[in-house]
């Protein structure tokens, strides 16, 4: 949970970035609202999706391969163990719990306004329209919840605006972006793009209810006097579009005069797709190609046609009949697994992974020339050369009815409980 929330607030950042330096100061405003809710979105989905990219071949080897054998141990000192846990994840559990704090008070918040929003209906909403007036509250005007709030103060022609103003925000379901990004800064509250998210699309909103107030009929003068008018009123409630939030007064009153952007501006919304590009392959994983006889061929080079006599000395990667060891492969398996040792102080530091050792089945029928593939660390390395090179002797494999020597690998891999 903690790294999908540190990818999506990656995200978060990366798609702000874009609106920020490219969008935000063009006034295609239904473009922006629905750039910045996409992100949000997006920014949810995105970390959950996770490209497979194939794992770099580095182990150019022919010949059998065996199935893989399963070394597991648990650690050697339970006091160690422990100690080593606390010390590891201490710190994760300490940051899980402000998390979920956070999300919890957040939460509430939320909670707690929506409540307070509707008893303000209940108790001061006397007819059947959605206008609610109201009293006492430090505030000019503003909507939620499908019904516009206005100050008993205001004189008829401010409220007649104000009203306008605030019905556009409602005809637009401004509102339920609200809900939606404070849903989201619940998940987020520790990130500050989603607080400057929050910012940008309160401030769209604003911008699309003062265009279509002037496009009605109303001068930019006079709106501009009604928002000079309420410059030190500031809103309460912090999941309501306020008609005189103090913040955005200078910006709204910038946007009302600015020149229109045109159609080609939305072709700025390009520039996410390297940035996308980027943040996908960032977080992505290698994977292994799939292989269906269950063996480890696939950390193995596909491996060309081989020539069909080695070189003077070297061993045969397939001859016609293959070595076998006594009672056939099962009981070579067998014979790994229960004489490999998992040693003591690799436990202890908690040491495991896979070991791929190669060996050669002599033309006397000895197992020799081992080497470690792929190691991981010294002390397994060793131990699984050791158990290899105690196999019992195998029936020679032949070429032409001459006994020769043959490649053979064995993944041996090493877990901890």
């Amino acid at each position: 949970m903690m790294v999908y929330m540190l990818k999506s607030a990656c995200y978060m950042a990366a798609f702000y970035a874009i609106y920020s330096f490219f969008l935000s100061r063009d006034t295609l405003y239904g473009r922006n609202r629905v750039y910045i809710l996409i992100s949000l979105i997006l920014s949810l989905i995105l970390p959950l999706i996770t490209l497979q990219t194939a794992r770099p071949v580095n182990i150019p080897f022919f010949g059998k391969v065996f199935s893989e054998v399963f070394i597991t141990g648990s650690q050697a000192s339970q006091e160690t163990g422990n100690y080593v846990q606390t010390a590891g994840t201490g710190w994760l559990q300490i940051l899980r719990i402000v998390y979920l704090a956070g999300v919890i008070l957040f939460s509430l918040k939320l909670v707690f306004d929506l409540l307070e929003l509707a008893f303000l209906i209940l108790r001061h909403k006397k007819d059947y329209n959605n206008i609610v007036t109201f009293s006492g509250l430090n505030t000019a005007g503003f909507s939620a919840m499908g019904h516009v709030f206005i100050n008993s103060r205001l004189n008829p022609e401010e409220a007649k605006e104000i009203i306008r103003h605030e019905t556009n925000h409602i005809e637009r379901h401004h509102f339920t972006d609200i809900i939606f990004i404070e849903l989201v800064k619940t998940l987020q509250w520790f990130n500050p793009v989603i607080y400057m998210f929050n910012r940008s699309l309160r401030a769209v909103h604003e911008y699309q209810a003062d265009e279509c107030c002037i496009k009605a009929g109303i001068t930019v003068i006079n709106y501009q006097r009604i928002l000079l008018n309420q410059l030190f009123r500031s809103n309460l409630f912090t999941i309501t579009n306020s008609f005189s939030n103090p913040t955005l007064i200078k910006k709204r009153m910038i946007m009302m005069t600015k020149k229109r952007s045109g159609s080609l501006a939305n072709l700025k919304l390009i520039a996410i797709l390297p940035v996308l590009a980027v943040l996908m392959l960032a977080f992505s994983t290698c994977s292994e190609s799939s292989n269906p006889a269950g063996n480890m061929t696939e950390d193995v080079a596909p491996p060309p046609p081989p020539p069909p006599v080695p070189a003077a000395g070297e061993p045969f990667v397939v001859v016609e009949e293959m070595p076998m060891y006594p009672g056939g492969d099962m009981e070579l398996l067998k014979f790994l697994s229960e004489n490999t040792v998992y040693p003591e102080s690799a436990k202890e530091r908690g040491v495991q992974g896979r070991v791929i050792v190669r060996f050669a089945v002599e033309a006397d029928g000895k197992v020799g020339r081992t080497s470690v593939l792929k190691g991981v660390d010294a002390e397994l390395d060793v131990e699984a050369l050791r158990v290899v090179s105690s196999l019992p002797d195998f029936r020679p494999g032949k070429q032409g009815g001459v006994a020769v020597p043959v490649w053979y690998m064995v993944p041996i891999t090493y877990t901890l409980k």
